[in-house]
């Protein structure tokens, strides 16, 4: 169940959670290999197994995230070509509605991702999610991803948010795993984060599009239930 007035803070991450995760999947998985293996004009399978085993070494860590980082190791610009395929960043279903309908409640809404401020900054160009938002965080900021805790401790004495009255929905389960410990008391996950692959999460609540949770209108019930489907 989630009850609306248990929740004064409201934590969300982007990719996945607010945008469709398909840009970055493609991106990483399809894109970059395709432009790298033109770019160092090599076969696409040894581009596209240079690239995994790269990418495999620094899963979960800052540098994961790094665009900088990318585009020093491989020697290209990460961010024009994360541009020439902008077209394809899109908002998940629902997500324009309630963030207005949170907004409308007075919660305190926070975007905090791990995504670099140059793929961060092109996202809210394209989509400008940040216009309901009253802070944007990226975890490059505290130089900790949200998998650590070290990310969760600097975020609380920055904002001074109450653990236990704030909700946080992500995509990740590692990350969710490092909320929990943190004590972000109300944890949510999103069952398909990339609109063209199938997926399905166990342990912790898990919704497939934000109108499961919808806040009602001011001066509705605020008690909903999150659907676990």
């Amino acid at each position: 169940m989630i009850n609306w007035q248990d929740i004064d803070t409201v934590l969300l991450d982007m990719d996945g959670t607010l945008l469709d995760l398909h840009f970055d999947n493609y991106f990483w998985l399809d894109y970059l290999p395709q432009r790298y293996a033109e770019i160092r004009q090599l076969d696409l399978r040894v581009a596209r197994e240079q690239l995994e085993n790269h990418i495999r070494d620094h899963e979960g860590t800052l540098k994961w995230y790094c665009l900088e980082f990318w585009s020093d190791a491989l020697q290209v610009d990460i961010r024009s070509l994360k541009t020439e395929i902008k077209h394809k960043i899109r908002m998940r279903p629902h997500v324009e509605e309630f963030l207005t309908r949170l907004r409308q409640h007075s919660k305190k809404l926070l975007l905090v991702t791990n995504a670099h401020p140059q793929s961060l900054s092109l996202k809210l160009e394209v989509t400008a999610i940040d216009r309901w938002l009253d802070i944007v965080i990226s975890s490059h900021e505290f130089q900790h991803p949200k998998e650590n805790q070290e990310f969760w401790q600097l975020l609380q004495a920055r904002e001074k948010f109450d653990p236990a009255r704030t909700l946080f929905v992500d995509d990740t389960v590692r990350i969710l795993d490092s909320a929990r410990q943190f004590g972000i008391g109300h944890l949510l996950c999103i069952h398909q984060p990339d609109s063209q692959k199938e997926r399905r999460i166990e342990g912790y609540p898990a919704i497939h599009h934000f109108d499961e949770i919808m806040p009602p209108p001011p001066g509705g019930s605020a008690l909903l239930e999150a659907k676990v489907l």
